[in-house]
């Protein structure tokens, strides 16, 4: 498979994984965006991320659950060609991890999936409004706390946390980001 898409393709890459397992979303969620973004966007969907077994897992997972399995990359990319691959998709979507970041340096839109951490902290920079924040109602659920009360580098990495984020959460903003660059 090519690692950088065709500039006349949307694509959207999903980097499903960061380095703490409690920050990742469901494999299903992302499944059911990749198969979003294809019948309502007309997307290519590509995964990427590390050679973890975690990851491979992960990437098995999406395939394995999507109606059109996107073009799963695993474990099989340099991060040279993970920087330029995200240099030329439409968007990505990720949990907080290095790849926002690496998009945010390339120019390229994230949509971010916070409940873990605080976006005003710790989302991609450039990208914040596309961002989905629901660390608020993780504080409530996990905390008791109000984001407020909770110092300014809390996270909450704690299992069924990401469950706070759901799929109309990311079409809403995908829908959102695609109408703004159409």
């Amino acid at each position: 498979a090519r690692l950088v898409p065709d500039d006349a393709q949307r694509t959207l890459a999903i980097s499903p994984c960061s380095s703490v397992h409690e920050r990742d979303w469901l494999p299903e969620r992302y499944a059911a965006i990749a198969d979003y973004a294809r019948e309502r966007h007309g997307m290519e969907t590509i995964l990427c991320g590390g050679a973890s077994p975690e990851e491979r897992a992960m990437g098995d997972a999406i395939v394995r659950t999507a109606k059109s399995p996107p073009v799963d990359l695993i474990g099989r990319d340099t991060l040279p060609e993970l920087i330029a691959l995200v240099a030329r998709v439409t968007v990505l979507l990720c949990p907080d991890s290095g790849p926002a970041h690496f998009a945010t340096m390339v120019g390229t839109p994230v949509i971010g999936l916070h409940a873990t951490s605080n976006p005003e902290r710790s989302g991609a920079y450039f990208s914040r409004s596309h961002c989905v924040d629901r660390f608020a109602d993780a504080a409530r659920k996990f905390r008791g706390k109000r984001v407020e009360e909770m110092p300014w580098a809390s996270r909450i990495e704690e299992p069924g946390v990401m469950e706070q984020i759901s799929v109309a959460d990311v079409r809403e903003k995908l829908d959102a980001l695609l109408g703004s660059r159409a």
